[in-house]
């Protein structure tokens, strides 16, 4: 689907709490989540414009994106299990 927002806290609403903690206590999260972010944007924006760049460069980037949001994913989920685990 064209320019849908693949936003951590749109696509993992379960998580929600695990995105905002991680998001302020740890970097590599932050410093992952917002590059997947950029890199979301940046495809909506090029989906939005006709796809300006050649189907091969698209595909790229939407590969690098699922796996960012792969990593970004088991973060969370190692999280999150570990508060459930703690309560």
């Amino acid at each position: 689907m064209l320019n849908e927002n693949h936003a951590l806290i749109f696509d993992f609403p379960e998580l929600k709490q695990d995105i905002v903690y991680l998001t302020h206590k740890n970097e590599t999260f932050r410093e992952k989540s917002k590059q997947y972010h950029v890199l979301d944007y940046d495809i909506r924006q090029l989906e939005l414009d006709g796809s300006p760049t050649g189907d091969e460069r698209m595909t790229q980037l939407k590969l690098q994106r699922a796996n960012l949001k792969d990593v970004l994913y088991k973060q969370l989920k190692q999280h999150h299990d570990e508060v459930i685990a703690a309560s």
